[in-house]
C-alpha cells in the first residue's frame, strides 16, 4: 500500500479577491520583478513572465543559446523570494534517482532512509534539460504535474512554492535530444531571452558580478504562497473562459497545425491570465490578459504540418494570428 508523507500544508479556499488585495499584490509583484531586474537587465517581459508563471503554479521552459542569462534569471528569482533552490545539470549520465532521490539502508538503525534528490526544493533549475536521456527526462513528469516524488512506494509531497525552471539549448546544438511532447506540455510557458540591447549589455559589464552577490530577498516564501492563493481567487467570467476555449479550439482546426493545444493548454492559459490580471492590480481577468499570455502558453504545444515546418512558420506568430481572428467577448469586464 502506498504511503504518503506530507511535507507541506494545503492552502485553504478563500473568498473572492478584493480590489484592495489586488492593489497590494500588484505592488508586491512589481517589487519582485524590480529586484530581479537588478541582475537581469533589459528583459522586463521575460522576468515578469517568469514571476507570473510562479504565481500561476506553473513551470517555465527557457530555450536560448548559451550565455544569455538563463541560469542567472533562475538564481535571481530564488534569492528574491527567499526560497530554497537546487540545480540539476543535465548530462547523458544523469539518473532518475539523482532527481527524485533514493532509499539507502542504514545498518545502525536497520531501516531504509530516504535521501532527497535535487527536486526536493522550492525552485528547481533543470539546466540544459535536453541533454539528458528520455528516461531521465520522464522522471520530472510526476514532479511537475503532481508536485510529489514517489520512491519505493512512499510519496513525498513537495513544499510550496514549487517551480521547475528548465533551460535548453536549440535542438540543433551538439549533444541535445528532442523533449517528448508529453513533457513539453507540462511547461506552462516557454520563451527566450535573446541578446541584450547595447546599453543593457554595457550596464551588465559595468555591474560585473557584484549585482549577483548583492541581490537579496524582498518577499518570504509565505508571502509568495499568499500571492499564489490570491491568484486563484481572481475572477474569470464565463465569457472570458469561453474566449479562452475558442482560441484553443482554433488551434485544433488550423490548416497549418497538425496537432493543436490540449485542454491542459486551456487550463494553463486560464491560470496565466489570472496571474497577469493580478500583476496588473485587478481582481478580474480581461480578454487583453488572455491575448497577452496566449503566445507564451500555447505556441510550444503545437505540432505544425510538414508544409508549415518546411516554410519555417513560427508557432508564436500563428497563435497571434489566431487570436486576432477570434471574436473578443463584449462586456466581459468585472464581476457580474
Amino acid at each position: 500500500m502506498e504511503k504518503i508523507i506530507h511535507l507541506n500544508k494545503e492552502i485553504p479556499a478563500e473568498a473572492p479577491l478584493t480590489e484592495q488585495e489586488a492593489g497590494e499584490a500588484r505592488e508586491r509583484v512589481a517589487g519582485i520583478v524590480s529586484n530581479i531586474e537588478t541582475v537581469i537587465r533589459g528583459k522586463h517581459e521575460q522576468v515578469e513572465l517568469t514571476v507570473l508563471c510562479l504565481l500561476a503554479e506553473g513551470h517555465a521552459l527557457i530555450e536560448d543559446i548559451p550565455g544569455v542569462g538563463k541560469t542567472s534569471l533562475v538564481n535571481a528569482l530564488s534569492k528574491t523570494i527567499a526560497c530554497g533552490s537546487k540545480r540539476i545539470q543535465f548530462t547523458p549520465d544523469v539518473m532518475p534517482s539523482d532527481i527524485s532521490g533514493y532509499s539507502i539502508y542504514n545498518q545502525k538503525s536497520g531501516e531504509f532512509e530516504f535521501r532527497p534528490g535535487a527536486a526536493m526544493s522550492n525552485i528547481v533549475l533543470a539546466d540544459e534539460i535536453n541533454r539528458a536521456s528520455a528516461k531521465t527526462q520522464s522522471a520530472l513528469l510526476e514532479i511537475m504535474e503532481e508536485r510529489q516524488v514517489t520512491v519505493d512506494g512512499q510519496t513525498y509531497l513537495l513544499t510550496p512554492p514549487f517551480m521547475v525552471l528548465a533551460t535548453q539549448n536549440p535542438i540543433d546544438s551538439l549533444g541535445t535530444y528532442q523533449l517528448p511532447e508529453a513533457q513539453i506540455d507540462r511547461f506552462m510557458v516557454k520563451f527566450s531571452l535573446g541578446y541584450p540591447a547595447f546599453e543593457d549589455e554595457v550596464n551588465v559589464l559595468m555591474a560585473g558580478r557584484q549585482a549577483k552577490r548583492e541581490i537579496g530577498s524582498v518577499v518570504t516564501a509565505e508571502q509568495v504562497c499568499t500571492l499564489i492563493s490570491q491568484c486563484g481567487r481572481v475572477y474569470v467570467s464565463r465569457e472570458v473562459s469561453a474566449y479562452i476555449v475558442r482560441i484553443v479550439e482554433a488551434t485544433r482546426n488550423h490548416a497549418e497545425i497538425r496537432l493543436g493545444a490540449s485542454p491542459r493548454g486551456s487550463i494553463a492559459l486560464h491560470a496565466m491570465a489570472r496571474a497577469a490580471a493580478l500583476g496588473a492590480g485587478r481582481d478580474y481577468v480581461l480578454p487583453d490578459d488572455v491575448k497577452r499570455m496566449a503566445p507564451y502558453v500555447l505556441a510550444h504545444r503545437l505540432i505544425l504540418t510538414h508544409k508549415a515546418r518546411t516554410e519555417k512558420r513560427d508557432e508564436r506568430e500563428l497563435i497571434r494570428s489566431i487570436v486576432e481572428r477570434v471574436v473578443v467577448p463584449v462586456g466581459a469586464e468585472g464581476r457580474k
